[in-house]
C-alpha cells in the first residue's frame, strides 16, 4: 500500500513538473516572438506582455490590467499546462492525471478569486537575494518581472535549467577586479561579447585594504561585482580575505535601496578543500582563502545580495600552467551561473564539487579579524 502511494505521488509529481515546463517553453516562445517578422506572432507576444503590465518592472501591481491578465496569461497558462497533463493519459493511469488536473484547477480557481494575485504575483518593494535552485519562489519569479527575458520557470525550475535563462547579462553593469589577470581578462571579454557593460577596478590603484573611497562611485554603478583579484604569496590576507570581504559588504550596503539585489561573484579556490597540505608556500594563501570561504557562507545565506562562490581547478595564468585555460574556466562558470547555481564548481579533479559540502556544512567559524591569528 505504501509503495503504491509513493509511486502515485512520484508519477503525479512528474506529470506536474513536465506539464509546467511545457508552459514555460511557451512562455519563452512568446517573449521570442516579440521581435518576429510575422505580425501574428508579434500580436500573440503583445498579448502576453499584458501580464508584465499587470506586474510591472517596478514590481508593483496595476489593477487596471487585472482582467486582461486573466484572459491573456492566467487562462492560457492553465490550458497549456492542462493539455500537457492530459498527454500523459497515453502512458500513465487516469487517477494520476485526474489528481494533477484537479490540483491545477483548484490553483486556477484560487487565483481567479484573488483577481490574478498569488504567491508569485504580488507587489514587492525589494526582491530578496535568496532564490531557490530547483523550485521557484516569489523572489525567483520576481526576477522575471525585473528582467523579462530571463527567469521563465514558473514552479519547478526545469526550463531555465535546460535553457540557461537564469541570469541576465545583456545590458547589466559588471565591475570586475583583477581584470589584468587570466580569469579576470577572460571574463571581461566574455561578458562584453554577451552584451554586458563592463567596468574594471585594479587592486592597489582603485582600492586597497581599508581604502575604498575611489570604489564607491564604481560600485554605485554596478549591478554585479566580480572579485577575481588576489595573491598567492605576498599579502595574501588583504588580497584574498580583507578586500573581498570589504568590497562585498560595501556593495551590499549600497544596494539596500535597490529593487533587485546586487550580485557578487567571488573567485575561490580548491585550496579551500585540501588546505596547505603541509607546504609552507601555501600556508598564507590557504589561510586567507579558507577565511574568506567561511565569511562567504554568510553572504551565500544572506537575503541582501545574490552571492555566487566560484571554485575553479587551477587554470593557466601568469603563475603557471593549469588544468584548463582561463577561457575554459570562465565558460564553465557561466554555464552554471546561467542555470542559477550560486556555488559554482569549475573542476576537472572533482575537488570543487566535494568542497561544496565543506563550504555549506563543515566550515568552522572564522573570526572576522584584520589579520590571521599567530
Amino acid at each position: 500500500m505504501i509503495v503504491d502511494i509513493i509511486v502515485f505521488l512520484l508519477q503525479a509529481a512528474l506529470v506536474f513538473v513536465v506539464s509546467t515546463a511545457l508552459f514555460d517553453a511557451l512562455h519563452w516562445t512568446l517573449h521570442k516572438w516579440e521581435s518576429s517578422k510575422i505580425p501574428l506572432l508579434r500580436t500573440l507576444s503583445s498579448w502576453h506582455w499584458v501580464h508584465h503590465k499587470f506586474l510591472g518592472l517596478d514590481m508593483q501591481i496595476n489593477p487596471a490590467y487585472a482582467r486582461a491578465n486573466i484572459w491573456f496569461h492566467i487562462l492560457p497558462e492553465y490550458l497549456t499546462s492542462l493539455a500537457g497533463t492530459l498527454i500523459f493519459l497515453v502512458v500513465l493511469p487516469w487517477p494520476v492525471i485526474t489528481a494533477v488536473a484537479a490540483v491545477r484547477t483548484v490553483m486556477l480557481v484560487m487565483t481567479l478569486r484573488e483577481e490574478g494575485l498569488d504567491y508569485n504575483h504580488m507587489s514587492m518593494n525589494r526582491v530578496g537575494g535568496q532564490q531557490g535552485l530547483f523550485w521557484v519562489g516569489n523572489n525567483y519569479h520576481a526576477m522575471h518581472h525585473v528582467y523579462p527575458h530571463n527567469f521563465f520557470s514558473s514552479f519547478a525550475n526545469v526550463f531555465d535549467m535546460i535553457a540557461g535563462t537564469t541570469c541576465q547579462i545583456e545590458g547589466r553593469r559588471f565591475l570586475v577586479t583583477g581584470a589584468s589577470g587570466a580569469f579576470g581578462s577572460a571574463i571581461v571579454a566574455k561578458l562584453t561579447r554577451l552584451g554586458g557593460i563592463v567596468e574594471t577596478a585594479k587592486s592597489g590603484v582603485d582600492f586597497k585594504a581599508s581604502d575604498y573611497a575611489a570604489m564607491r562611485e564604481k560600485l554605485e554603478r554596478a549591478d554585479v561585482l566580480i572579485l577575481s583579484h588576489g595573491a598567492k604569496s605576498e599579502d595574501c590576507w588583504n588580497a584574498n580575505y580583507v578586500t573581498f570581504r570589504d568590497l562585498t559588504e560595501l556593495l551590499a550596503e549600497i544596494g539596500k535601496s535597490r529593487l533587485a539585489p546586487p550580485e557578487v561573484w567571488a573567485l575561490g579556490s580548491e585550496v579551500e578543500f585540501h588546505g596547505d597540505m603541509g607546504m609552507d608556500e601555501l600556508k598564507a594563501y590557504s589561510a586567507s582563502k579558507r577565511a574568506f570561504a567561511a565569511k562567504a557562507l554568510d553572504y551565500y545565506r544572506s537575503d541582501a545580495l545574490i552571492y555566487r562562490h566560484i571554485v575553479p581547478s587551477s587554470f593557466t595564468s601568469a603563475m603557471g600552467k593549469g588544468a584548463m585555460s582561463a577561457n575554459t574556466a570562465v565558460n564553465i562558470a557561466l554555464f552554471f551561473i546561467h542555470r542559477g547555481f550560486r556555488y559554482v564548481p569549475v573542476t576537472v579533479t572533482g575537488l570543487a564539487v566535494l568542497n561544496y559540502f565543506r563550504f555549506r556544512f563543515f566550515q568552522k567559524g572564522q573570526p572576522d579579524v584584520s589579520q590571521p591569528a599567530e
